[in-house]
């Protein structure tokens, strides 16, 4: 079995990217942050990459966030290491949010603090039935990291996501689908397969595009109407002079499905 913390893999423009460490619930420890970054920087040198899976090995977790015993162990240095850890963590999810291609998350089971917090800053999320979700932060009495605070409030609301921090309340999958937490429930038997018909459909998909998408959805709520509109105008205009936008209008008078490149 391969013991690197992470695994990643890339195949017909599918990248994923999977939590390693079943024997933990794959809890991310110092090292499992660091590869994450390297692969992330990998990721952007590949402009063949259309569609990403972040998922967890095993049967009972898709990633169960920091490795405690790794604090605990760090004794009095562990202010010095959560910083490393984080720099390093917060370096990758602000990447994966700007990404051209959309990232999936696909939860196999707990998804608890960190784990959350990637399931949150993933533009869509397919779980499984037997999937819970937890912030856990404040059992330990510690406050949130890895992007929740930005993306869960704006998912929720306020009330919704301080009860979640306060309150360490589990969700189940259908809770967390009913939040919008997640996109879809599916049976842990069909997990792999929805996420990867999700992700082949995407990844043949207009990739510029859906960049866009992502970044006037991530850009949204921190501006004004008229600012909004004017970003809109510049990226759609853009897109009209792309490969696939010119495809898609040729495909769409043609009346025939468009064969989209990403470009």
């Amino acid at each position: 079995m391969n013991s690197d913390p992470l695994t990643f893999d890339i195949q017909d423009s599918i990248a994923r990217i999977t939590f390693n460490r079943p024997e933990s619930f794959n809890a991310i420890n110092s090292s499992a942050v660091a590869q994450l970054h390297e692969i992330v920087n990998q990721l952007y040198l590949d402009k063949n990459i259309r569609a990403v899976i972040l998922r967890g090995s095993g049967d009972k977790a898709f990633c169960a966030g920091g490795d405690v015993s790794e604090f605990a162990e760090a004794g009095d240095n562990v202010d010095g290491m959560v910083r490393e850890m984080t720099s390093y963590l917060h370096v990758a999810i602000s990447r994966l949010a700007w990404f051209e291609a959309p990232v999936i998350a696909e939860v196999n089971g707990v998804a608890a603090g960190a784990g959350l917090s990637f399931v949150a800053c993933c533009d869509l999320a397919i779980a499984s039935e037997s999937a819970t979700f937890t912030s856990a932060y404040t059992r330990i009495g510690f406050t949130p990291d890895g992007s929740s605070t930005f993306f869960l409030p704006r998912i929720l609301g306020r009330k919704r996501v301080l009860e979640l921090y306060l309150t360490n309340r589990v969700l189940s999958a259908a809770e967390a689908l009913d939040w919008g937490i997640i996109n879809q429930v599916t049976s842990s038997e069909n997990l792999a397969s929805e996420v990867h018909k999700l992700a082949t459909m995407i990844a043949n998909g207009p990739t510029k595009a859906f960049g866009g998408i992502k970044k006037l959805v991530m850009m949204s709520p921190n501006d004004s109407l008229e600012s909004q509109m004017e970003r809109e105008t510049r990226f759609i205009a853009e897109m009209a002079k792309s490969r696939d936008g010119s495809e898609g209008v040729k495909a769409f008078t043609e009346k025939r499905k468009p064969q989209f490149l990403g470009k």
